[in-house]
């Protein structure tokens, strides 16, 4: 029963896992845009959700915290995106100082990626109501 609830929402867990990974790539251009020779990084969505729905995430190791106390709570940290997999953006029109970053392109890529965020937790909210409806 419960691997069939997670296969259920398996598509829309690592949707909003990708989506917070890209979020933070895009904010973090944003915060270098006044950085000399930083360029502007982003990544492939829908092949990198592709990979993560068929492969999972079990090839990536689980960062482990450390605990100075025997009474703290053991937790996974969440895993963080390869450095590997972040492709470096091409910039319509060069700046002096070597800086990729397009403050308007960065803008729309960050406004439309919190959007779509927002559309997949709705989504995920109406599936979790209606599998508690149904068994009901």
């Amino acid at each position: 029963m419960i691997d069939k609830l997670d296969a259920a929402l398996r598509f829309n867990r690592e949707a909003l896992n990708l989506r917070t990974q890209r979020q933070e790539v895009l904010a973090a251009n944003i915060a270098h845009a006044d950085t000399p020779n930083y360029k502007a990084r982003d990544f492939d969505f829908a092949s990198r959700l592709t990979q993560a729905v068929e492969h999972g995430r079990a090839a990536q190791q689980p960062v482990q915290m450390a605990a100075t106390s025997a009474r703290h709570i053991q937790a996974d940290a969440p895993p963080s995106m390869p450095e590997r997999d972040l492709l470096y953006r091409v910039p319509s029109q060069s700046s002096i100082d070597g800086n990729t970053v397009e403050m308007d392109a960065e803008r729309i890529n960050f406004a439309d990626n919190a959007l779509r965020y927002e559309a997949n937790l709705t989504v995920v909210s109406a599936k979790i109501k209606s599998l508690l409806s149904a068994a009901q």
